[in-house]
């Protein structure tokens, strides 16, 4: 993350002037009530737990982890359907705990959310005029009300649909077109932050490349900033400038796209690596990572590394010192008793032609040196090919979702390309 100047005004840190979202110390807990009648408190589930994060202007943060890890609770606190337990959420430096109601009303139009379900966050019984126009009666200063019919018709072909379908209902569209509407929907008052909760994982791969390319254009088009979540690391490979990764509510590992990909340090990160999907059968190695079990309950999290249950490099270690066992508790001292904290690996400039901003790579890990060295893929995963197509191929034609839907348009070129940001 960038560093941050003191101002003696404040007599607290402030963000550089690129930061245009910050989290500092987040924490998100949900009571677990017992009781029919007199319903008592007798614990807490920890979705998030202190996790610290910064998105810089026009920036993708990619935000990756296994389901459970407290993705979605995070991105359902940083656009206010939730509100936090403890720590910050800063917009352009301005605390939203302290903002007031009007001022926090200004944030809800400037941080919008992409959803997962292109089809149940829309409302079935209103046309997609009206859904991409809803955000207007919301935000009356938005847009003119003499001009909304106009700025509708402008979204709808921004995000590439036809403004005459405007009366049609989103059964009509296709998979990929109803989450083309929930982008023109979170477009509509002209945010500067888009928080996409796996936005394309419900979509065919041909598809997803598809809305990959077009957040990408409104990127460099409007000049937007993404904290994008997914599972899916071949995706965040392509469209994410740095990486988080979390692993029961913390982030275990950050930094910018080669550091992570290329010299992952964390043993939960290379083994997200090492099950990438690698298409030529020849590549694949016999030294994969495989973990084991699910992850622990969030209400009753692991002493220690929250990760040393499941963790195959404290196996190896604990082989290494004569620790005897299969169970979780078979691991280094260290690992059962010790809590690691995100250890600064090093500060790279950016590869990709961008700011040319100096970004840190962290990792929450006892043994970060060790895990580097041992296991996995060494190298980044290539990145997948979304459109499902090669070079040259014909275009394919894509299924309609049901009866009268519009087909989506594939085209004849590979639909994910690389790019230079």
């Amino acid at each position: 993350m960038p560093e941050t100047v003191t101002t003696p005004a404040a007599g607290r840190p402030s963000p550089p002037d690129d930061v245009v979202l910050e989290v500092r110390d987040l924490a998100k807990s949900y009571p677990v009530r017992h009781g029919a009648v007199i319903r008592r408190t007798v614990g807490q589930v920890q979705a998030v737990d202190g996790v610290s994060l910064t998105l810089r202007r026009g920036r993708t943060l990619g935000l990756v982890g296994e389901s459970g890890s407290g993705k979605s609770t995070l991105a359902r606190v940083l656009v206010g359907i939730e509100k936090p337990t403890r720590g910050q959420v800063l917009v352009d430096g301005e605390d939203v705990s302290t903002m007031s109601r009007a001022a926090r009303r200004e944030l809800r139009r400037n941080v919008q959310m992409v959803f997962q379900d292109p089809y149940t966050s829309l409302n079935p019984r209103m046309p997609v005029g009206e859904i991409v126009a809803e955000p207007f009666r919301i935000h009356p200063g938005a847009v003119p009300a003499g001009g909304r019919r106009r700025a509708v018709a402008e979204l709808l072909e921004l995000v590439g649909l036809d403004p005459d379908h405007a009366h049609r209902y989103p059964h009509q569209f296709s998979g990929g077109q109803r989450q083309r509407v929930g982008i023109a929907r979170a477009l509509a008052v002209k945010p500067r932050v888009l928080v996409c909760d796996e936005p394309v994982s419900a979509l065919d791969v041909s598809v997803q490349g598809q809305v990959i390319n077009l957040l990408e254009d409104l990127q460099d088009e409007l000049g937007l900033s993404y904290l994008f979540i997914a599972h899916d690391l071949a995706v965040v490979q392509h469209i994410a400038d740095e990486v988080a990764v979390m692993y029961l509510g913390r982030v275990v590992e950050e930094g910018d796209r080669p550091s992570v990909y290329g010299a992952a340090h964390h043993p939960y990160t290379r083994a997200l690596l090492s099950a990438v999907p690698v298409p030529d059968p020849a590549a694949r190695r016999d030294d994969e990572l495989l973990l084991e079990g699910d992850p622990p309950s969030p209400a009753d999290p692991p002493s220690g590394c929250r990760f040393h249950t499941r963790c195959w490099l404290a196996r190896r270690l604990a082989a290494d010192e004569g620790i005897s066992g299969d169970g979780p508790d078979a691991v280094p001292a260290r690992c059962r008793t010790e809590d690691p904290v995100l250890v600064p690996l090093g500060r790279r400039g950016d590869d990709d032609g961008g700011a040319g901003v100096a970004v840190p790579h962290a990792a929450a890990c006892h043994f970060a040196e060790q895990a580097a060295a041992l296991g996995g893929r060494p190298a980044a995963p290539a990145t997948a090919d979304l459109a499902g197509e090669h070079e040259g191929a014909p275009p394919r034609d894509h299924e309609p979702d049901g009866e009268g839907s519009v087909p989506e348009t594939v085209p004849d070129s590979p639909v994910l390309e690389s790019r230079e940001r």
